[in-house]
């Protein structure tokens, strides 16, 4: 699943247009096309349409793993879940096998939503706290002070709260992985046996993976999400068996809150 930096790669490229692509910044909804109903989470595929015909994208901002396109009226949120994916096309290149939902734009320009999962969704509302108020703050603008207060508000281990929308949004399983290598705690820590030097370690190396990954166009494993290039430069991410760069000590690997978490029992070890 796309997480923070693989999102916020997806709303640059928007933004900025691509070698490709026009930006989408500007740009105007002449039709809607909705192939799949269940991508449209908010309000029915219908009104979603109409709606969205003769407004213009003013703004492509994110939070967490949300994409956020500002409209005139409006404001389309936009999920991806495991396999979605959002272009800019010409027009003739809109419909593919797993298009769910194509926005025609002025100038022969689509703005294409790719699903193959189909689990992908949208929401068209006037205010974006209807969809986005049950999650934390985002990771990568979270400050310390707020992390350290939410983090100490909570009885739970470190990967589960990492990973937990509600806590700070953005982090997913790649991420949460690394930052705690880098901050040499174990996955299966208790945050409330945190010192305040330890937050602020956690906190520093939620941010610098995630500047990191954003640098790196994110992680790239299949056709999914291509073009990202932070799997190179993973610590421990999927490398069981392989030496810690730290450390030279095995990756070891664990199944925490039915994912696959990797860490250093040397570099991160379990203090009771």
């Amino acid at each position: 699943m796309p997480e923070l930096p693989e999102v916020e790669s997806i709303a640059r490229t928007l933004r900025q247009g691509s070698t490709d692509a026009p930006p989408l910044l500007g740009r105007c909804v002449s039709a809607v096309e909705v192939r799949w109903l269940r991508t449209i989470a908010e309000p029915d595929a219908h009104t979603f349409a109409e709606l969205l015909v003769g407004q213009c994208v003013r703004a492509v901002q994110r939070h967490g793993k949300y994409l956020r396109i500002v409209l005139d009226a409006h404001e389309l949120l936009v999920h991806l879940r495991m396999s979605g994916r959002l272009h800019v096309v010409p027009q003739e290149q809109a419909l593919t096998l797993h298009t769910r939902v194509v926005l025609k734009l002025n100038d022969a320009w689509a703005l294409r939503f790719e699903d193959a999962r189909k689990f992908g969704r949208m929401w068209l509302v006037q205010s974006p706290q209807r969809v986005l108020a049950k999650l934390g703050p985002d990771a990568l603008s979270v400050d310390l002070d707020t992390f350290a207060a939410r983090l100490q508000a909570r009885r739970s281990r470190l990967k589960p709260l990492l990973l937990d929308q509600t806590f700070i949004a953005g982090v997913g399983n790649i991420y949460a992985d690394e930052a705690l290598h880098r901050a040499c705690l174990h996955p299966l820590r208790s945050s409330r046996t945190l010192t305040t030097a330890e937050i602020a370690q956690l906190h520093t190396a939620v941010q610098a993976v995630l500047h990191e990954g954003i640098a790196a166009n994110g992680a790239s494993f299949d056709w999914v999400y291509p073009g990202g290039h932070f799997q190179e430069h993973f610590r421990v991410y999927g490398r069981v068996g392989q030496p810690c760069p730290r450390c030279g000590a095995p990756i070891k690997r664990l199944v925490i809150a039915q994912r696959s978490t990797y860490f250093c029992e040397r570099c991160q070890p379990l203090l009771q």
